[in-house]
């Protein structure tokens, strides 16, 4: 059981969905999306707020100007891509705090959370009452 309820712990400290990321960008808390698509795509439709980094070219010197005490939730297209993952692993390596996006942008749409970019989509926006 032990090793069960670690599994589950650890699941929680290095993933989040979208409505835990909605809540913590709602609340003003120190997150940032992080897309680890490439540049067309994050054009295309993103979450508001979002930054780009392709995992491809996450390094020191593309990583230099962002904030160490932010947590970066890293996403791409949903649970047939592995970006987001990638993307995790590169920003941990570099030294960053990092969750994943559980199902990417297409389950954040899925939720009802509206989107930015060329091909954006209403739906519910990130209001923070900070």
């Amino acid at each position: 059981m032990n090793e069960q309820l670690k599994f589950y712990e650890n699941k929680l400290e290095f993933e989040m969905d979208p409505s835990d990321l909605f809540d913590a960008l709602s609340k003003g808390m120190k997150v940032v999306p992080l897309d680890a698509r490439k540049s067309f795509a994050f054009d295309a439709e993103r979450i508001p707020g979002a930054i780009n980094i392709p995992h491809r070219e996450m390094n020191d010197a593309t990583t230099a100007a962002l904030d160490r005490d932010a947590i970066y939730i890293t996403y791409c297209d949903g649970i047939g891509c592995n970006a987001s993952t990638k993307g995790a692993r590169n920003m941990t390596k570099l030294g960053f705090k990092v969750k994943e996006l559980i199902g990417g942008i297409e389950w954040w749409k899925f939720d009802g959370y509206e989107t930015e970019g060329t091909k954006a989509r209403q739906g519910e926006k990130v209001v923070c009452a900070c």
